[in-house]
């Protein structure tokens, strides 16, 4: 599912927004999503999930092309917990 059939569903559950709104509150959305993720805090959603802020060390790796051994900077990574809730709605539970 991609952002704008996201918002072509809050289009079609509002009926008195207008497209442009459903659009424009949809992104909102994401921005604020960002935002969080950004001053790294975690963003928990109540029967989806959790998005977590994980650090990863600098290790050794190695150019794909070559082969020779580099250094890959630390970094921060975002995952996805799911919840229990969709875990069993996915698996039809």
């Amino acid at each position: 599912m991609t952002k704008a059939e996201i918002a072509d569903a809050v289009y079609e559950l509002f009926t008195d927004m207008t497209k442009k709104q459903a659009c424009e509150a949809v992104d909102e959305v994401f921005k604020n999503i960002k935002a969080t993720l950004a001053s790294r805090q975690d963003v928990k959603i109540s029967g989806f999930g959790k998005f977590v802020i994980r650090e990863k060390k600098s290790r050794i790796g190695r150019n794909p092309q070559t082969g020779t051994p580099m250094t890959i900077d630390a970094r921060q990574v975002v995952t996805f917990k799911v919840s229990n809730v969709l875990r069993n709605a996915v698996n039809g539970e």
